[in-house]
């Protein structure tokens, strides 16, 4: 279970704060971002924040200066002295605002993905439809593994990211049914093609390299899927991704309170 250092919520009418809500699985969308460093830095800030607001008509939740009020709450509970390696999470329906900070724990290089028969509700946004994710999230120890969301024998997404499959030096990307986050937004700018198929549960041993990709993974490498015998066979791709976030990383700018 993760370790909280921050909890708090506000009514979305005047901002005041009100006991703390999660809002996992209200009508409403979240973001997570990380932040890292001192003075701190956050990485896609601006992209989240547009996804965020952009997600936020959608459900109905309008609100006059609502990327003004979200970027108040941020700023109240932010510290500039304080050295970060966090996810913060923004989460609104459409009564409240919450905030929640927890550490980021990284990935290590035997991680594992078990497949699990699941479909986010509505995956094209960052909706807070998230229970059932949780529930198998939970029995996890999210240094060494995720969950693989597979539908129709279709893998999707995991719990937490975006999913790229390397065959023979191109990278594959599931047709659709899933959200496109930053990190992944990302590396679409950066890799030449990215090559969109269906990736069926009984072809993934065709595929040399398996990569996790988003906020909380940053970029990581299966290792291996017990439940149908594929083990990872090459490093190249995550080596040349990995190059280009730590890039990213470095050219961040820090957040301006």
């Amino acid at each position: 279970m993760a370790t909280y250092s921050l909890k708090k919520s506000y009514q979305l009418k005047d901002l005041k704060e009100t006991k703390f809500k999660d809002l996992w699985g209200d009508h409403g969308v979240f973001t997570t971002m990380w932040i890292f460093g001192k003075p701190a830095k956050i990485l896609f800030f601006e992209n989240h924040l547009k996804n965020l607001i952009r997600s936020l008509k959608k459900y109905g939740i309008k609100k006059r200066f609502l990327k003004k009020d979200v970027i108040k709450i941020i700023n109240t509970n932010l510290s500039k002295n304080k050295k970060y390696n966090h996810l913060l999470r923004i989460a609104l329906n459409k009564q409240v605002i919450s905030v929640s900070l927890r550490k980021r724990v990284k990935p290590k290089i035997d991680f594992n993905l078990k497949l699990v028969n699941l479909r986010r509700e509505k995956p094209q946004y960052k909706n807070l439809k998230y229970k059932k994710i949780l529930f198998h999230l939970t029995k996890l120890d999210n240094s060494r593994s995720d969950i693989g969301l597979v539908v129709n024998n279709k893998i999707l997404e995991t719990g937490t990211s975006n999913l790229l499959f390397i065959k023979k030096q191109k990278i594959f990307t599931p047709i659709k049914d899933y959200y496109e986050g930053n990190t992944y937004k990302f590396f679409k700018s950066k890799v030449k093609k990215i090559l969109k198929k269906n990736i069926l549960i009984k072809e993934l041993n065709d595929f040399e390299e398996i990569i996790l990709i988003g906020s909380g993974k940053g970029v990581t490498s299966v290792k291996s899927i017990k439940e149908i015998g594929w083990k990872r066979k090459s490093l190249s791709k995550f080596k040349e991704f990995c190059k280009y976030y730590r890039l990213a990383v470095k050219k961040c700018n820090h957040y301006k309170f």
